[in-house]
């Protein structure tokens, strides 16, 4: 019996940080002080806290190191495994209060929060099936086979309320039971893990951290519908969730919850990977089966829907990683638990990916309805430097600006509908005070003009002009009569489009120009860029009371923009400057300003 259990996060955004060293320390430490039969060493999934990683928790004690370097490790082990000594200093600050050392439920990034779809990440081994099995895992999948018959789970699913995560939230027991209804010799279950959206980083932690779940839900949905054969099409980029799943796969074949003839059921149910090359197209639900199919990953027209003619023009479900997440947990506790959460039209809970401008990086798992100033404020701990909130990007390229005055909006499906964003995949970027909305909406738009598969012209030829017209503006050459051309493009190409992608990409641009339409005006009247972001409209000044003339701004100018005698006022030539700002980062005086 181990007296310790030492969880170590293995998600991306740790082992980037070394956290592969750090286990390899604590082993050669723990070996060296004699406790190896004391304690055990788990490597995990993401615990969520990204800003504060590497992560490392010590149970029973539920200590929670934050930040943790291979240095700390001798002690850790010698102070806290050896004598049960919490190293305080090392702890996450926020779990330590005066003389006690709280609970991590406790703090505020994770006493709002509602963990479903990410239940077992940061607990358990992800590549240990018998972890997964610990915590109830593949009872979902035994109960439905053995206790349900394929409609009931169907109602189950539909009853829950659960909404598909990864776009337009399309009720998810109505597309099984399209399929379902659907009598053919051969049907498919598919798992869209082509996570695309800047900033998004969901699907990835779970198939990291539990794939396991991800596993047992496509079995569940393959029973339900009818279908022996599943595929999960992943990005290339993602090799530990890759290695995971197929540690995971080959684990459930062998323990005979894949495969044929499942639990003595009669039931076969297969999966294998596909691997995305990383275009953001085939995150469209028909250009991913046209990829799995071997052939160039490009929308179909619908309809006919894929639950009707997809894969293989064979009845297909696709839903994306965190909607398979949820299903076990619905299967096993019911629809009525599930329901319960979330609003009326909105069930459940949704993970964030909250990125951007705030202090706690990291996914959040909230019930739907959450406010944004709740996400922002209390679990993301507001944003750095005292700055102030303006705006929060939801849904990525096919998302929308959030504005401060909706910061108590809740965050569900129709109400981010209303107020012109989406939810999207879930991905959260928080923006400052500093953040230029029409640059915001031109990063967008370039990514969409670069990932557009090019099929249909309102989306190739349509994003192109758009962007080109975004561009003038940010260059202090557009005028008032071009915010006008761009709104009525925005509805072309949303109007136009053959997929979703082309639909939504207008998104940035019609919600930033909706509320922050003055930006657009001081950019195209004024030349000014607010925010000071924009080059072509910027200008670095010096002010003659403030400057010294002690040269360290000319020295550091790449292109000789600034001169001046030394101990007398410098002048930057305008015509020159290349607004870098090295001069304006180096004055200890604050005699340069940006305008």
């Amino acid at each position: 019996m181990y007296k310790s259990h030492v969880l170590v996060c293995g998600g991306t955004g740790c082992t980037s940080s070394n956290s592969n060293e750090i286990i390899l320390k604590l082993k050669e430490e723990i070996e060296k002080s004699g406790i190896n039969e004391e304690v055990c060493i788990i490597k995990t999934g993401c615990f969520g806290l990204c800003a504060q990683g590497p992560i490392m928790v010590v149970y029973p004690e539920g200590s929670f190191y934050s930040n943790v370097k291979v240095d700390n490790i001798p002690r850790i082990v010698r102070e806290h495994l050896k004598c049960g000594n919490p190293v305080r200093e090392l702890l996450y600050e926020e779990t330590v209060k005066g003389d006690e050392i709280r609970s991590l439920n406790e703090t505020p990034f994770y006493a709002k929060q509602k963990r479903i779809a990410l239940n077992n990440c940061g607990f358990i081994d992800p590549e240990n099936i018998e972890e997964y099995i610990a915590m109830d895992g593949y009872m979902a999948l035994c109960k439905a086979i053995t206790q349900m018959s394929p409609d009931e789970v169907i109602k189950e699913i539909k009853d829950s309320g659960l909404r598909g995560r990864g776009g337009g939230g399309f009720k998810t027991g109505v597309k099984w039971e399209r399929a379902a209804k659907n009598k053919d010799d051969q049907k498919y279950v598919c798992c869209n893990a082509d996570e695309g959206d800047p900033g998004a980083f969901m699907d990835r932690s779970i198939l990291e951290g539990d794939p396991h779940a991800v596993l047992e839900a496509m079995a569940i949905a393959g029973y339900a519908i009818g279908a022996s054969k599943g595929y999960i099409y992943v990005r290339a980029e993602y090799p530990i969730a890759v290695k995971r799943l197929e540690i995971a796969i080959k684990q459930a074949r062998e323990y005979g919850l894949l495969g044929k003839d499942i639990l003595s059921s009669g039931f076969d149910f297969n999966v294998d990977l596909r691997l995305g090359a990383g275009a953001f197209v085939c995150g469209e639900e028909t250009a991913l089966l046209t990829s799995i199919e071997g052939k160039r990953g490009e929308p179909r027209p619908r309809p006919p829907f894929p639950a009707v003619k997809g894969l293989f023009k064979k009845p297909t479900i696709l839903n994306n990683v965190e909607t398979y997440a949820n299903i076990p947990l619905i299967i096993l506790k019911g629809a009525d638990w599930f329901s319960s959460m979330g609003t009326q039209n909105s069930k459940g809970t949704k993970v964030f990916a909250l990125g951007g401008k705030i202090n706690h990086t990291g996914l959040v798992e909230v019930p739907m309805g959450t406010t944004l100033r709740e996400i922002v404020e209390e679990i993301g701990g507001g944003l750095p430097d005292g700055k102030k909130f303006k705006a929060a990007q939801t849904g990525g390229p096919s998302g929308g600006c959030i504005p401060k005055e909706y910061l108590d909006v809740g965050m569900d499906y129709d109400n981010l509908i209303k107020i012109g964003s989406m939810m999207g995949s879930g991905g959260l970027i928080v923006m400052d005070e500093n953040t230029c909305m029409v640059d915001i909406a031109k990063f967008f738009l370039e990514f969409t003009v670069d990932e557009s598969c090019g099929k249909c012209t309102p989306c190739r030829v349509g994003t192109k002009r758009l962007l080109e017209l975004l561009d003038k503006i940010t260059q202090g050459k557009g005028t008032l009569e071009d915010l006008d051309k761009m709104e009525q493009l925005c509805y072309y190409i949303k109007d136009n489009s053959l997929c979703g992608l082309g639909q939504t990409a207008p998104n940035p641009v019609l919600s930033t120009l909706r509320y922050f339409r003055d930006e657009y005006e001081s950019h195209v009247k004024e030349k000014i860029c607010p925010a000071g972001v924009c080059k072509s409209l910027l200008k670095y000044i010096i002010d003659k009371n403030k400057c010294r003339g002690c040269t360290a701004c000319a020295r550091v100018c790449p292109i000789g923009a600034i001169s001046g005698e030394i101990k007398k006022p410098h002048a930057i030539d305008q015509d020159k400057c290349i607004k870098c700002g090295a001069c304006m980062n180096t004055c200890k005086f604050g005699a340069i300003d940006k305008m």
